[in-house]
């Protein structure tokens, strides 16, 4: 029998990471504050005593140097890395580990080689962390092919899509939204793995979609059971994962509402926000009773000050009313 009970999103990609690293040798785990600190979310709490130094490795303030020590270490095939990348703000100075050796390599060397990796970082705004550490940048990861591109909403999907990113044989960037780690949700005990590329639909409606990500499913599911009061069915599907993307549950979802609000914190322009928009139009147009609305940030730095970052990240208020403008 199954045990199921409720823990929280930091706790769910814990277990992930000790099941991985008491099954398989070759995983490792390296990057700031995931050793003796356990992870400034507490993430990785517990694995240093376990596994010790040689498992568990704290590394200096140094980005490209210990992402690109996880490529390589990778491209060896002796080991399968789990690296932290604190915040996604900093992919900038690692951006050549990983969009010219990480995403290239098999491609290059005809399969021969596997980067067997994981990148995990966290995004999200909220905190009053200012600009440069409160963005939500997967858009710029899911540009780049032979990268995959996880951003699990719930601590079950937390959990199940992190063990298939460990165990894939390409490079993963598995996006950790900030407002997450305290959440609580019923999680299976045992491990267990979903497949990448598989979307969920987290409610089912027939009157209008949304497509939202990460935190963003769960002001969408407060705004579909309000909605719900005055008779208004909101299907709100979650991606789980942006590389590979599942093109079908979305586009059979707007087939069948015919009405599509796509929510993300990531910036408007050329976002994953406009690339559901601008699948909708060429795979379901015929299908489109109204025109689509996407729901972000403005296109600006996050702001500091907590009154003008509440404004900025999209909101309950935000989200009803672009639904109610499509409905």
């Amino acid at each position: 029998m199954a045990v199921v009970r409720e823990i929280t999103f930091a706790q769910a990609l814990n277990e992930a990471l000790d099941y991985e690293m008491s099954k398989d040798p070759k995983v490792v785990v390296m990057g700031e504050d995931v050793g003796v600190y356990g992870g400034i979310y507490g993430v990785t709490a517990g694995l240093y005593d376990k596994y010790g130094p040689e498992r568990v490795r704290d590394t200096p303030i140094a980005e490209s140097g210990f992402i690109g020590t996880a490529v390589g270490a990778a491209a060896t095939g002796l080991l399968r890395p789990v690296v932290e990348l604190m915040f996604i703000d900093f992919l900038g100075v690692t951006f050549d580990q990983l969009y010219n050796q990480a995403a290239k390599m098999r491609y290059m060397f005809g399969g021969k080689a596997k980067i067997s990796m994981v990148l995990r970082t966290t995004c999200g705004a909220g905190f009053s962390a200012a600009a440069q550490h409160s963005q939500s940048l997967h858009a710029l990861f899911s540009h780049v092919p032979g990268l995959k591109v996880v951003m699990p909403s719930t601590p079950y999907d937390a959990k199940g899509l992190l063990i298939s990113s460990i165990e894939d044989d390409d490079p993963v960037i598995f996006i950790e939204h900030k407002g997450l780690y305290a959440i609580k949700g019923e999680v299976p005990e045992e491990p267990y793995s979903i497949p990448l590329g598989e979307a969920d639909v987290k409610r089912e409606g027939k009157d209008i979609t949304i497509v939202a990500t990460a935190a963003m499913v769960h002001k969408s599911l407060e705004v579909a059971e309000k909605l719900e009061k005055e008779g208004v069915s909101v299907e709100v599907v979650d991606p789980r994962t942006i590389v590979p993307l599942d093109v079908d549950t979305i586009i059979n979802s707007i087939k069948k509402t015919g009405k599509l609000v796509v929510v993300d914190e990531g910036y408007p322009r050329a976002s994953f926000a406009s690339d559901i928009a601008a699948l909708a139009a060429s795979k379901a147009f015929d299908s489109l009773k109204a025109p689509v609305k996407i729901v972000t940030p403005p296109a600006t730095p996050v702001p500091f000050s907590p009154a003008l970052e509440s404004e900025w990240i999209p909101s309950t208020e935000k989200i009803e009313k672009a639904v109610r403008e499509v409905l």
